[in-house]
């Protein structure tokens, strides 16, 4: 099993399969608007520009499972994150990422990269690393600055 198995929608309601990404490093955040980590937008966005013609993409995938900390809709997140922090990476609609309604993905993700709570996602922009194969690599807690795994990053594209 890959990452390249799943799909999602994305937050302009179309359906993509994650299978258009092979051969690409990915990042795969569960995000959310009103956290206190919502300025890692800033440095994903960094890291996206940064890498993106090396074969590397974030993919943000928002989230209202904690706290409530994204309550908009599609729209309003999309414009959120391109009015205040330049947001060109992917997003998808709204996603549940850990419980029983979970999405397959997340699924995949938190049993390939356990944390701290097993295979939970444990809050908004948990970052998951994989491979240009497909698989996940490394798992980043919330308040990991993006900026700080660009050495793994770099490792994973040089491969």
């Amino acid at each position: 099993m890959s990452v390249y198995e799943y799909s999602a929608t994305t937050i302009d309601g179309k359906e993509r399969s994650l299978s258009e990404y092979n051969g690409r490093v990915l990042l795969i955040v569960n995000t959310a608007s009103k956290c206190g980590f919502t300025p890692q937008y800033k440095e994903l966005q960094e890291l996206y520009e940064q890498y993106r013609e090396q074969g590397f993409e974030v993919l943000g995938f928002p989230s209202n499972q904690f706290m409530n900390q994204e309550p908009g809709e599609e729209g309003e997140i999309r414009e959120f994150c391109e009015l205040n922090y330049g947001v060109t990476f992917p997003l998808f609609a709204k996603t549940d990422v850990k419980g029983e309604n979970a999405h397959p993905l997340f699924r995949y993700l938190s049993k390939n990269a356990p944390g701290i709570f097993f295979n939970a996602v444990k809050w908004n922009f948990t970052k998951f690393l994989v491979s240009r194969k497909g698989e996940v690599i490394g798992r980043y807690a919330p308040a990991t600055k993006p900026s700080t795994i660009r050495n793994d990053i770099e490792k994973a594209l040089a491969q």
